[in-house]
């Protein structure tokens, strides 16, 4: 069986976790507390970062759209980066964005000054980047109601990596009870039909010690 090291909230985690259950393959789940910086860990990935996936051989692989990728390769059905060239540039652009922006303008400025700043030992978390993630979500929820007004989903017509990658952010940030839901309807219908899910299930029964989520978080009619 393979080995994913992870943690609760880390969106890259939460994408690798769910490619895993898409894809119907059993895993041992392991949290690994980056922050401790363990010399077994630091083997597997000497850039001390998760998600790490483990094969049962040994080879451990590291960074979640490498993972993401190599799972979609050993297991192709269903395909979750695409059929066709175009198709997998725009799924890998989208990633891209979610991961790189997002990731930037929103999760860093709220899951990453409301948690990860008092595990990591960064001091108080800074109230200017926060109101910055507030005010940039709101951006980014339009830009996923433009693309499903006019797609069943993120990248076409079927769920793929993008869906994923969005989605994985939007929960570890809905887990704060951060999302405004009402004020964009379209990317709330998008995300009620992907947090419904099955692959979603063990996300939405993820509990931090000491931080419980919002009651409407594990609630698929929100």
């Amino acid at each position: 069986m393979q080995t994913l090291y992870h943690l609760w909230l880390s969106p890259f985690c939460r994408k690798v976790r769910i490619v895993l259950q898409e894809k119907k393959i059993d895993v041992d789940l392991r949290v690994e507390n980056v922050w401790e910086r363990r010399k077994e860990f630091l083997a597997l990935n000497p850039a001390g970062e998760v998600p790490v996936l483990v094969e049962p051989g040994g080879t451990a692989l590291s960074g979640s759209n490498v993972i993401s990728e190599f799972l979609d390769e050993i297991h192709p059905e269903p395909t979750l980066v695409g059929r066709h060239p175009l198709e997998r540039a725009e799924v890998r652009r989208l990633v891209h964005w979610f991961d790189g922006k997002f990731n930037e303008e929103v999760t860093d400025n709220l899951v990453g000054e409301k948690v990860m700043k008092r595990f990591l030992g960064l001091g108080a978390p800074d109230s200017k980047a926060i109101r910055a993630g507030h005010s940039n979500i709101n951006t980014h929820l339009s830009y996923i109601s433009y693309l499903t007004e006019r797609r069943k989903w993120l990248a076409g017509n079927e769920l793929t990596l993008a869906d994923i990658a969005a989605a994985a952010h939007l929960s570890a940030v809905d887990y704060l009870g951060d999302v405004p839901w009402t004020e964009h309807p379209s990317a709330k219908e998008w995300y009620a039909r992907i947090k419904s899910r099955p692959s979603f299930r063990t996300l939405l029964s993820d509990h931090i010690p000491g931080a419980p989520p919002p009651k409407h978080y594990a609630n698929l009619d929100f």
